[in-house]
């Protein structure tokens, strides 16, 4: 690439140019850059879901519900009662409910303290999934939001 600074004879006339002019490359590339924006379809960040309609019909009969209380000390309590046994008799009362037909099964809550260790929190969570019960649910999680 080099730079035509004028000529060294004495001719009035220029002399012809090397370069090439890009230019009109670039507006080209600009304009086909232009039309690939305009023919992308907008992404919609959006999931469609079908919703069921109407009301749901209310329930006849009110389920059970079984309290699973995790302390501060990871002492855990089934209804209030303190459970001697430890996970191992956590596991033999979900394996008996899990026995059960699924519209006979308590609804367990899970309620932990916040200064409870995650790994029995999460040893009572993965019982209950290993024993695929279904009806289960976390509560009194607006403690960890201090």
């Amino acid at each position: 690439m080099g730079m035509n600074i004028g000529s060294s004879s004495g001719s009035d006339e220029p002399e012809v140019m090397m370069d090439i002019n890009t230019t009109p490359l670039i507006d080209v590339m600009l304009v086909l850059l232009i039309m690939l924006i305009i023919t992308i379809p907008i992404q919609l960040h959006a999931v469609n879901l079908d919703m069921p309609t109407g009301n749901p019909p209310p329930q006849v009969v009110q389920p059970v519900i079984m309290k699973i209380d995790i302390d501060e000390a990871n002492r855990i309590f089934v209804d209030g009662v303190p459970v001697a046994g430890g996970l191992q008799e956590v596991d033999s009362k979900l394996a008996e409910m899990a026995k059960l037909d699924i519209s006979q099964q308590p609804e367990l809550h899970l309620r932990p303290n916040k200064l409870a260790k995650y790994e029995t929190v999460a040893a009572v969570m993965s019982a209950v999934q290993r024993f695929g019960l279904t009806k289960f649910g976390i509560v009194g999680s607006e403690q960890f939001i201090e």
